[in-house]
């Protein structure tokens, strides 16, 4: 296929088309597929090679190879040329394969005669499905036109194994998207749930994905690209040009790339070669996500996703296939994402959605904050699930192990909804426990709130038995919109809030941006470093203009009622103090112009930074409470990234040193009568938040789900036995005191 190797490219994909129409079983399709392919290349060995499962390649198919060695042959991935082709996603062309590095030579194959090797990845969008091979005696390397002509093979093979052409009862080629398939990810948020999937981007199929005629196809994607241009013109003429500096970056980024030549050039060049307009926009979709995960630099990672998005957009204008594809969501959906925005996520609604899953997605990003306020179970980093998710399958969610198991077997339904019952029984005892105290048995109180960031949270206030709100997080509100909100806006959502908790305790903390909470009309700042960078107070402080106008939405809110604020991320007493200033300084502007001022002002801060825990006695002195913002504490203490999946479960929050350290902080607000409490996921967790009260925390804030479980346990045991048990511990030398607690709770009746 060295000469007129498009006319033979086309010839050839329109034999493949013509084997995928004959009525034939899979098997028999791939049999002559192989041989087909052995002939255009002149080759005396053709081989596909399937994923039987994520770690193992099977020979499926071969003409040239000992027939024998048909789904005998596996090699796991990364083994030998094919594995190494599988593992990288990239073409491996070899002149003598058997010094080529990794080669493993398989003596059942009779591949030892074949000197020159050529290996393909068969992928879909970043999916690897297999490996298709070409070898023959003689010790040549492949030409560049041979090379790109067996991938656009491999493209409509991979879009043919994805329509089920290939399919039989062997585990290679079962139909896809059947299979219970078990997905580790990370937990976003805690929970368990049954449902449906809901795809938020619908799959683009490309049903067709050989062309007839290349001239009909260029203008097709030609057309379909000033289409996109158009749309693209128009969103950018819609943005606002100073409060959507970031969006427009992204638009421009966009315009850039569907004006780009090179671009355009290698998806013409696909159709030239027998592609569709679809294969040709998805082929180069697919080389961009396969580079997208091998590059380090977060720039081009960037530039590589708005080039995916674009070609998604691109895709659905030459389909027809959009976003409302007329189906319905299914009963108890679980929203399934690559990544989403807080708006997008908001308009699903609360009462629909059962769960969450993101193929990326943080700890800390807005789907996680949205998620915690609906208690619903969120796992981030699936890898792959919206490449093997459907529309309608059976999921079970797991955010207590960070598990999705789609499509699942009878024993695991069973074993999942036996977990579900037990939790639902268990949440019916402690509604039982709503109207009590949390009083251990030693008469200690502990008062716990719950977190909140949604008015839609503030009715779990009255049925969690939560005694106050002791977090709501005022970001939500900024993040919604594509504008800053106005005063008059912010002052209504804050009264509602402060009406919905019925005079109960409501602490505001004030804008904590930065991070991963990065505002749509923001410019995104390039940190190294976001969680220690410009991010919470060093905003505020640094753009006191939001910061005054939240802080007067606040008291116009109280309207004569007490008022709580809290300002995050607090590193040294300064901050706190210019902070504080804002706050009298808006008080007595608000008097000036008559406005009702509230009937008593708390002014606090949160404790995430380890060096506060050393500021000056006046800080504490200052401060009407501290709230120890736990999340951010602990990865601080320990330098371990919460959003780092190796190291945010290495260190545990009862290890004896992060357990004095809090009970220095403990001891320094009792020395000045500071109100202090622990806010974070550990203080939801039973066991740590009896060892948190034992060591002198008397108020703790949680989601509004934890608040039973945690009152039940409190009012089981005696506080000072459990302060007992950990200072035996930790003088013993162990590094945590969880299993000695552990051992002792065991023996509370």
């Amino acid at each position: 296929m060295t000469n007129g190797t498009d006319s033979e490219s086309r010839k050839l994909l329109k034999r493949l088309r013509d084997v995928m129409a004959e009525q034939s079983a899979g098997q028999a399709r791939l049999d002559a597929i192989v041989t087909l392919i052995a002939s255009s290349m002149q080759a005396e060995v053709c081989s596909i090679y399937l994923f039987r499962d994520a770690d193992t390649l099977e020979l499926c198919a071969t003409e040239g190879l000992n027939k024998e060695a048909v789904h005998i042959t596996r090699m796991r991935l990364g083994e030998g040329l094919v594995g190494r082709v599988a593992r990288k996603g990239r073409v491996v062309n070899t002149a003598n394969a058997p010094a080529a590095k990794g080669f493993r030579y398989m003596p059942e194959t009779g591949e030892e005669v074949f000197s020159s090797f050529l290996g393909v990845p068969v992928q879909r969008l970043g999916e690897k499905l297999g490996v298709l091979v070409v070898q023959s005696r003689e010790a040549r390397t492949f030409s560049d036109d041979e090379v790109y002509a067996l991938e656009v093979v491999a493209m409509v093979l991979a879009e043919m194994t994805e329509l089920g052409a290939f399919t039989s009862d062997n585990a290679a080629m079962a139909l896809r998207h059947t299979q219970p398939v078990l997905i580790r990810g990370g937990v976003g948020q805690e929970g368990v749930a049954e449902g449906h999937i809901w795809l938020h981007e619908p799959r683009v199929v490309v049903t067709n994905p050989i062309g007839e005629d290349p001239e009909t196809e260029r203008k097709r994607l030609n057309d379909a690209i000033e289409t996109l241009r158009i749309s693209v013109d128009d969103m950018l003429s819609a943005t606002d040009v100073t409060a959507d500096k970031d969006q427009r970056e992204v638009l421009e980024a966009y315009r850039m790339f569907t004006r780009s030549r090179s671009w355009i050039r290698r998806m013409e060049e696909d159709i030239a070669r027998g592609l569709s307009a679809e294969a040709a926009v998805e082929k180069e979709q697919s080389t961009a996500r396969a580079r997208m995960e091998e590059v380090p630099d977060a720039y081009l990672r960037e530039r590589l996703s708005d080039l995916d998005d674009l070609s998604n957009r691109l895709l659905r204008i030459l389909t027809g296939q959009g976003k409302d594809t007329g189906a319905e969501m299914p009963e108890n959906p679980v929203l399934v994402a690559r990544n989403i925005g807080p708006a997008e996520l908001l308009d699903y609604g609360r009462s629909k959605l059962k769960g969450i899953i993101l193929e990326q997605g943080s700890v800390g990003s807005h789907a996680a904050i949205v998620a915690r306020a609906w208690a619903i179970p969120l796992i981030i980093h699936a890898d792959g699930i919206t490449t093997e998710a459907l529309n309608g399958d059976h999921v079970m969610v797991d955010g207590e192990q960070g598990l999705v198991h789609l499509r699942p077997d009878d024993n695991v339904s069973s074993a999942f909804r036996d977990k579900i019952a037990m939790q639902a029984d268990a949440q019916k005892r402690y509604a039982s426990l709503r109207d009590q105290p949390a009083q251990a048995k030693c008469g200690a109180v502990i008062e716990l709130t719950m977190n909140a960031g949604l008015i839609a949270d503030l009715p779990s206030l009255a049925p969690s038995g939560a005694e106050g709100v002791g977090l709501f997080r005022t970001e939500l509100q900024f993040l919604v919109r594509s504008s800053v909100p106005r005063r008059g806006e912010l002052a209504n959502v804050y009264a509602r809030v402060m009406d919905a908790a019925q005079g109960k305790r409501v602490v505001f903390r004030t804008l904590d941006i930065g991070s991963d909470k990065v505002l749509p009309y923001m410019k995104r700042e390039d940190e190294p470093n976001p969680a220690l960078g410009w991010r919470a107070i060093r905003v505020g402080l640094d753009k006191p203009g939001v910061m005054r106008m939240q802080i007067q939405a606040l008291i116009r809110a109280a309207n004569g009622r007490p008022l709580t604020v809290m300002f995050p991320f607090v590193a040294q007493f300064d901050e706190y103090t210019a902070a504080r200033d804002h706050v009298l300084k808006e008080l007595e502007r608000e008097e000036k112009l008559g406005h009702v001022l509230p009937s008593k002002v708390e002014i606090g801060a949160m404790l995430e930074t380890p060096s506060l825990a050393f500021a000056p006695r006046q800080f504490f002195e200052m401060c009407d409470f501290i709230s120890i913002g736990g999340n951010d504490l602990k990865q601080f203490f320990f330098a371990a990234d919460r959003e780092n999946e190796r190291v945010r479960r290495r260190y545990d929050v009862l290890n004896v040193s992060f357990l004095t350290f809090l009970e220095h902080i403990i001891n320094r607000c009792r020395d000045t009568g500071t109100r202090v409490s622990y806010c974070g996921e550990d203080a939801g967790r039973p066991v740590e938040a009896v060892c948190f009260a034992a060591m002198g925390l008397r108020s703790l804030s949680m989601r509004p789900a934890s608040i039973g479980p945690v009152k039940s346990l409190i009012r089981r045991v005696n506080l000072d036995d459990a302060k007992a048990v950990i200072d035996d511990a930790r003088g013993s030398g162990a590094q945590s005191v969880r299993g000695a607690v552990m051992d002792w709770l065991r023996t509370v009746p």
